[in-house]
């Protein structure tokens, strides 16, 4: 098949029609200081005839993207804070996270690595760094578990991605590897056979958390390239953000997860939108939050249902910030049903 190329510019986005040309400036503007990316599978799922496009809104960059509030920061979730060796992440006792690269096949407008990411980030470890890396979680036995992340661990190239899994099968406290990534979303055809080969080590389960957020995301190619993995034995769970304007709907997320499930990607984590510089637009109150989870609760069986998480800034992890359906009330519990109706327990007839 012919394919065409990533728009990675201000006059790929116009001339590709995702954008008009008075939007041309204000673009250049934002991909001054943030990356840009949009690959072909991507631009081929926006309608330009909708302004208030879904997908364009998460790839598109936006004027808004140049307005920033008191309460962002740079670092929202506190990775430096937590960083003992270049590409390590340990904020949890049982659970590192390793930074192998910061390159991403598409730059999301709303991401909390933004001021990280891309050609002008922080780039690739290299093989000295990486070997630290390695040393240190080889020197704490307490590390179950090894997330690589990014930026984006599979645009590397299996033969990298391989010598990755060959450093962590020879850590046997290491027992599950867990990719995070887009890449199965946004270009399924790099999930080929020579790369699902390289996700796998001896002695280690393999997991892939997949970000999509819009039920449009999960095309045929895509559900055949997570199948492509999902029969060789990786697990696969998922990662959303909760959005205004893409996906901030119960009915909406309702399909995604469900599509998920259909795709054996398991719901996991529904993240509230991080404090990253110019983000504001993306945001919605936890509150509202709430009543969307809430709502699925009613409708979606348990194999669907999402934890909605806050990573809390500065460093101190993620918390469930999910409506609470039960509350202690003199010596007994009234417990929320899917409907809303609350009842006492122990029930006293």
């Amino acid at each position: 098949m012919t394919r065409s190329t990533t728009l990675k510019s201000a006059e790929d986005i116009v001339e590709a029609g995702l954008a008009g040309r008075a939007q041309l400036e204000d673009i250049e503007t934002v991909t001054r200081r943030y990356a840009l990316a949009i690959t072909p599978d991507v631009a081929k799922l926006i309608d330009p005839a909708d302004p208030e496009d879904p997908i364009a809104r998460q790839f598109v960059p936006s004027a808004h993207e140049l307005e920033t509030t008191p309460e962002e920061r740079a670092d929202p979730i506190g990775d430096h804070a937590h960083t003992p060796v270049r590409g390590v992440v340990h904020r949890y006792p049982d659970r590192v996270l390793l930074k192998a690269v910061h390159l991403c096949p598409v730059y999301c407008r709303f991401c909390f690595r933004r001021e990280m990411v891309g050609p002008q980030g922080d780039g690739m470890m290299t093989a000295e760094e990486l070997e630290a890396a390695v040393a240190y979680i080889r020197s704490r036995g307490e590390i179950w578990e090894v997330i690589l992340t990014g930026g984006d661990p599979l645009v590397l190239s299996p033969r990298r991605l391989r010598e990755i899994m060959h450093g962590l099968a020879t850590i046997p406290h290491v027992k599950i590897v867990r990719f995070h990534t887009r890449v199965p979303v946004v270009d399924p055809w790099a999930v080929n056979e020579d790369l699902v080969d390289a996700l796998t080590a001896s002695g280690k389960t393999t997991y892939i958390a997949l970000h999509a957020n819009h039920p449009r995301e999960l095309t045929e190619a895509v559900r055949s390239a997570c199948a492509r993995m999902i029969d060789r034995g990786i697990a696969m769970v998922s990662q959303t953000v909760l959005l205004k304007g893409v996906n901030d709907d119960p009915a909406l997320l309702a399909d995604l997860m469900r599509a998920f499930v259909e795709t054996r990607v398991k719901p996991y984590y529904l993240h509230h939108p991080d404090l990253a510089p110019g983000t504001s637009h993306f945001r919605l109150d936890i509150a509202e939050g709430q009543r969307i989870l809430a709502a699925l609760r009613g409708r979606l069986s348990g194999l669907c249902q999402p934890t909605y998480v806050l990573d809390i800034p500065g460093g101190h992890g993620k918390a469930p910030i999910g409506e609470c359906s039960i509350r202690a009330e003199d010596g007994a519990y009234r417990v929320t049903d899917f409907a809303g109706a609350e009842h006492v327990y122990p029930p006293t007839s």
